[in-house]
């Protein structure tokens, strides 16, 4: 498939506007409008039986998939190119550089050298927050977006091209960028997979084009599948993720083999329960039982494992607690739990920690201090009021987080719940080295983010 000839510039002034409420309803009459004109359902049916199409719908929808895409991979482009940009001149994003000072001297005795490089990174790491902030995406989401676009440009040109065009659905491209970047730097053996990616990824959808790319992957790569592996293997990990109703995904990744045993050993256990009288669990329930009994080291056969929790923390309201209220438990760093749960896993800890909260408005008397170290117990009210980073769309636990001094202890800031709040590292170093900044409504007193290039925004609201 030849791609020399795409315009990634190709006219997109027809895309379709999003309807607002309005606009919608004035759509759906004009359907039913349509409908009645066609003879109603009953005609609508027979057209349905006899095969016939409505064409320009069609037309249409081809023509808006094609217009999205193009939009799409504007956006990759635009992230890479805003990103590369705050990369290559750091100083609108972290202010004039001090090393250009003859008589500059580094408080920290770190060489000039070492502060440009550290510039570049918090310039790359405000430009993402500032992107991810105004879109509501994910930092990860810019950056892959961002990182497809470069590894494209450099690696595959003929799949950025078609990508550009509208031919390659934007999973295939990051499934291209994120192989390409792992084959070693020959160029003859990325030019290969780039042609062959290219037309694949145009026609494949993304489940099917994975499983292609991959072993497209396999059969190019010049090096050994056990030398790859042996470097693979430090990257093995388990991580939780939350899910809805008092449910949670744990996943773990590894070396295939040992996992397809320990599937086995699970799959074997559950079909050995599944075949005995009176079971009534089915195969996948089974599967999850005895993979956590494993786990916890307890039986699986009749019941699921009891749950424990020595490091855990959870809310209870005291009204739900004395069987006055329904207010949901709180689970610390997943949310809502059953009440249930919530008391088992109370009626195993070894300490309590309490919090004393309003029965009606759920507030908690502030704090003022005098010194720059964060106690304990004003530390564990600011995690009871932001439990995730205050960055906005950061989700990093509160006890996984840094307290970060809003005004700055040595400008005056008060060690306060009103001058304090959870960072995590990474944003911590960004709102010091950056001019990412929080400003107060004198007001309210409600406190807001605000971006190197002046973009505004809110804190997230509390995610439980």
């Amino acid at each position: 498939m030849d791609f020399s000839s795409m315009d990634p510039a190709a006219d997109r002034s027809g895309a379709a506007p999003f309807l607002d409420a309005a606009a919608l309803a004035v759509a759906l009459a004009e359907h039913d409008d349509y409908v009645a004109s066609q003879g109603g359902p009953d005609e609508g049916e027979r057209l349905l039986a006899s095969g016939a199409v409505h064409d320009g719908a069609v037309d249409a929808f081809a023509d808006a998939l094609a217009r999205s895409r193009v939009d799409v991979a504007e956006q990759y482009a635009l992230a890479g190119q805003i990103i590369g940009d705050a990369m290559a001149c750091p100083d609108p994003w972290c202010g004039p550089d001090p090393t250009r000072d003859p008589h500059w001297r580094d408080p920290r005795d770190r060489t000039a050298a070492q502060v440009r490089a550290e510039r570049v990174e918090m310039a790359e790491r405000a430009a993402v927050c500032d992107l991810a902030v105004r879109a509501r995406m994910s930092e990860w989401m810019i950056r892959t977006r961002a990182n497809t676009a470069r590894n494209l440009q450099a690696s595959c040109p003929k799949t950025w091209a078609a990508f550009r065009a509208g031919l390659v659905d934007e999973r295939n491209a990051e499934t291209i960028a994120g192989l390409a970047v792992s084959l070693p730097d020959d160029e003859g053996v990325r030019a290969a997979f780039d042609d062959a990616a290219a037309s694949a990824g145009s026609r494949l959808t993304p489940g099917k084009f994975r499983t292609y790319a991959r072993a497209l992957r396999e059969r190019l790569h010049p090096e050994s599948v056990d030398d790859r592996h042996r470097r693979s293997r430090a990257d093995r990990g388990a991580w939780l993720a939350a899910e809805l109703d008092g449910m949670a995904t744990f996943s773990v990744y590894g070396p295939a083999a040992e996992l397809h045993a320990v599937h086995a050993r699970v799959d074997a256990g559950a079909r050995h329960l599944h075949a005995q009288d009176g079971e009534a669990r089915t195969l996948t329930q089974l599967r999850a039982d005895v993979a956590i009994g494993l786990l916890h080291g307890t039986d699986p056969a009749h019941t699921a494992p009891a749950m424990a929790g020595p490091s855990v923390a959870i809310t209870i309201p005291a009204l739900t607690l004395l069987g006055h209220g329904d207010e949901p438990a709180i689970l610390d760093g997943y949310g809502p739990i059953p009440l249930d749960d919530a008391k088992h896993l109370a009626g195993d800890a070894t300490s309590w920690v309490r919090v004393l909260t309003h029965p009606v408005t759920g507030t908690i008397l502030n704090l003022d201090r005098s010194t720059y170290r964060v106690p304990k117990d004003l530390r564990r009210w600011l995690g009871a009021r932001d439990p995730v980073c205050t960055m906005p769309g950061c989700g990093r636990l509160a006890r996984d987080c840094q307290i970060d001094h809003r005004i700055e202890w040595a400008e005056g800031g008060a060690t306060s719940a009103g001058n304090t709040g959870p960072l995590c590292h990474p944003h911590h170093r960004m709102k010091t080295e950056t001019r990412w900044r929080f400003e107060t409504d004198p007001d309210t007193g409600e406190v807001r983010w605000l971006s190197p290039t002046g973009h505004s925004a809110d804190l997230d609201p509390p995610p439980w």
